[in-house]
């Protein structure tokens, strides 16, 4: 039970922190999502080898969504300064 609440929490809060400003570019979206999807299986494959696989799901997503989310945010700011 409490493994699932971990990941039910840190769920929600990758989904509420990707969407904190409102000036938010496609990129910044699709670099969280991106990410935190690719996070999530690979903290779900490395936490399954030590036994805890729904931490490492939710550790990686949450890392995954975060930094997914900086690296989309650069890129919407190297776009607008091109004037796409």
């Amino acid at each position: 039970m409490k493994k699932l609440s971990l990941l039910i929490i840190s769920g929600l809060a990758s989904l509420a922190l990707s969407n904190c400003t409102p000036q938010t570019g496609p990129n910044t979206k699709r670099g969280a999502t991106a990410g935190g999807l690719m996070g999530a299986v690979a903290g779900g494959i490395i936490g399954h080898q030590s036994g805890n696989a729904l931490e490492g799901a939710a550790i990686g997503g949450a890392a995954g969504a975060g930094a997914g989310a900086l690296y989309g945010n650069d890129q919407d700011k190297k776009a607008y300064s091109r004037g796409y």
